[in-house]
């Protein structure tokens, strides 16, 4: 090995540990204020973001070393850019403790001298968010800078009145109420943060293993076998993990061969992985960590939040098994005996333990009237107690501490998506861009509920294309929420609207990039996975509109008994009809005309008015009677020569 290798090897090593050290203060401040006493709103800002902006640093030099080995010139530019974004971001921090604390013992206003520190911290914080999160997030922040400095110049209704360098300063960088330093980074680090390391934790334990295994014995007996299993394993891995992506490679790993050796195509494989995945954060209890800031946002209580999510996320997961199902019916796969490998031991029942002690601990903290973080900070403490009752654990106890410093790592990176979507916060709440969205979407939709849902679909869609969950709800409800509430529904129902979107873009081609991981485990195309993603995911973008007609879905809103039974069971009845004509399968292939036919019933029993509901649900009954006798029919034939 050369000196110059070794010198990279050596810098290397040192930026691992500088991470580490960083990721562990990041963990034990959560830890600390969520659970054992309060920090200083503007000192946990700004350490949280220092520390951060260290880890964020390291981790974009890791991925660029993934890439291969960086020597020579390039390698000294590399590390002396990482320097200057370092100095330039603690620079631009400790300005913004220096003018809070001015601000807190005098009369302060912002100068000119304060708004370069800001503009630099605005710049590193951005090219870090370009580094991790990719251009889309990136595009975000650098759109709310340039709109604030820019957007006087701009036609109609994007024009503003104009803000010089220190008012930019003044509304993205110091300011506590939005911008980088806002409400939201105060959610992100006195409530998400611990959950995001609690999720983590709870994978490193070893919880997830047992989850799949009970997933397997769950649906042993059903045709789809390992792929009902995906479905299941995902709506809980993912309610945890937070991540479509992490969801995707902790489950679909060990899923998507099984469910190809059960007989299903590559492509089906992996898309229904995908989706599956995706769909693991809109489930209950944790719900990938957005029922938090939901909860935050709306004021809605975190346990009203959660029984909200239910029954909605419960259809999308029904739509799914009833996908795999019809698949399997479809290709004339049968159920299959359960391998011995998938049999649950006397270990797993321990295990289990792993997942529901923590979980009882969340949900009875809250019951108990406990905030969410300390919630959050007991379910941590249990689970590291319970951890010991997993071999693996014992035989490998830094497990519990690489786990510990991959959640950490994974909350600094949120925070520096968060970082840019706080300047689109202080850029849309500065300009008053929102509102004036808000009336153009008004001006199109006319008197038409539906028409004006369907254009903030559409606009959700496009915002939260490529997005991770958490920025895509965020950046989804700052745009469209005021319009969508304009319409005369409640803010909590605009709230899961939007947060629906945000995770169906995941599934949304060109994007997909729930497809686009999940494709390479199968061995499948990117782009034909997503367009299967897209469509095995479809109830995703029809649910939405029906707790936004019918919030007693919801349950905590407008609640009565009959009409939530009787809704329940027309939107099942949907999705069936809905699922079946996707596949052009029920109990025998389908006819063009009965496709269609079943396309044109699954909406029109959703329809507000009882009689064409009722038409509709009897056309429907009909046609599942007229394709179980058809199907029977055909048995005798096909089983005679």
């Amino acid at each position: 090995m050369t000196a110059e290798a070794n010198l990279s090897s050596g810098i290397g090593k040192l930026y691992l540990l500088i991470s580490a050290l960083a990721c562990f203060l990041l963990g034990a401040i959560a830890l600390y204020s969520s659970g054992i006493g309060l920090v200083e709103p503007k000192f946990h800002r700004a350490v949280g973001f220092a520390l951060a902006l260290v880890v964020g640093i390291t981790a974009s030099r890791a991925r660029r070393d993934a890439k291969g080995p960086v020597t020579g010139p390039k390698a000294t530019i590399h590390l002396i850019l990482d320097a200057v974004m370092l100095a330039a971001g603690l620079w631009a921090i400790w300005s913004f403790s220096f003018v809070q604390t001015q601000m807190e013992t005098a009369l302060y206003d912002v100068t000119r001298a304060d708004a370069w520190p800001a503009l630099a911290g605005l710049i590193v914080f951005l090219e870090l968010c370009r580094r991790l999160w990719g251009w889309g997030l990136f595009g975000v922040g650098a759109f709310g800078v340039l709109y604030l400095l820019y957007g006087q110049d701009l036609p109609g209704i994007m024009a503003h009145t104009g803000f010089s360098l220190k008012e930019v300063a003044e509304a993205l960088w110091y300011n506590t109420n939005k911008g980088v330093f806002g409400s939201i980074t105060n959610i992100v680090l006195s409530t998400v943060f611990i959950f995001i390391v609690f999720g983590v934790l709870l994978e490193g334990t070893g919880a997830g293993d047992t989850l799949l295994k009970f997933a397997f014995l769950a649906t042993r007996r059903t045709r789809g076998g390992p792929a009902h299993a995906a479905i299941l394993a995902s709506s809980m891995f993912g309610t945890m993990s937070g991540s479509t992506v992490a969801n995707i490679v902790g489950t679909g790993t060990f899923t998507i061969p099984m469910i190809k050796k059960r007989g299903f195509s590559p492509t089906f494989a992996a898309g229904i992985e995908a989706t599956a995945s995706s769909g693991g954060q809109i489930m209950p209890p944790i719900m990938g960590a957005a029922a938090l800031v939901m909860a935050d946002l709306t004021g809605v209580g975190y346990l009203n939040i959660i029984v909200a999510a239910l029954f909605p996320a419960l259809f999308y997961y029904f739509s799914l098994f009833a996908a795999v199902t019809v698949e399997a019916r479809r290709q004339g796969i049968e159920v299959q005996p359960m391998s011995v490998d998938d049999r649950i031991t006397r270990v797993d029942l321990i295990n289990s333990a792993l997942f529901l002690g923590p979980i009882a601990t969340i949900i009875g903290c809250l019951v108990a009237g406990f905030s969410t973080s300390a919630a959050g900070f007991y379910a941590v403490v249990v689970l590291l107690v319970l951890s010991v009752i997993n071999p693996d654990v014992r035989s490998d106890p830094l497990r519990i501490w690489r786990s510990f410093l991959k959640g950490s790592q994974s909350g600094a990176t949120l925070l520096i998506a968060i970082a840019a979507i706080g300047i689109l916060v202080g850029s849309l709440d500065s300009t008053g861009l929102g509102l004036k969205l808000a009336n153009v979407i008004a001006e199109v939709r006319g008197e038409s509920l539906f028409s004006a849902l369907l254009v903030a679909m559409i606009g959700a869609l496009v915002l939260g294309m490529g997005m991770p969950t958490l920025p895509a709800y965020l950046i989804i409800i700052l745009v469209m929420g005021p319009a969508i509430q304009q319409l005369g529904v409640s803010m909590l129902t605009a709230h899961m609207f939007v947060f629906y979107y945000g995770v169906a873009s995941s599934l949304t081609p060109p994007v997909a990039i729930a497809a686009y991981a999940a494709a390479p485990i199968a061995g499948a195309n990117p782009l034909i996975t997503a367009l299967m993603s897209f469509r095995l995911g479809m109830a995703k973008f029809i649910i939405p509109f029906v707790f936004a007609f019918y919030p007693t879905i919801l349950i905590i809103e407008e609640f009565s008994l009959l009409p939530f039974l009787w809704i329940v069971a027309r939107t099942c009845f949907c999705i069936w009809l809905f699922s079946s004509a996707l596949s052009g399968h029920d109990c025998r292939k389908l006819s063009i005309p009965e496709i269609i036919l079943r396309f044109a019933l699954a909406f029109t029993m959703l329809a507000p008015n009882p009689a064409v509901h009722l038409s509709a649900i009897a056309c429907g009954i009909a046609l599942i009677l007229w394709d179980i006798r058809a199907a029977r029919t055909l048995e005798p034939a096909e089983t005679n020569p």
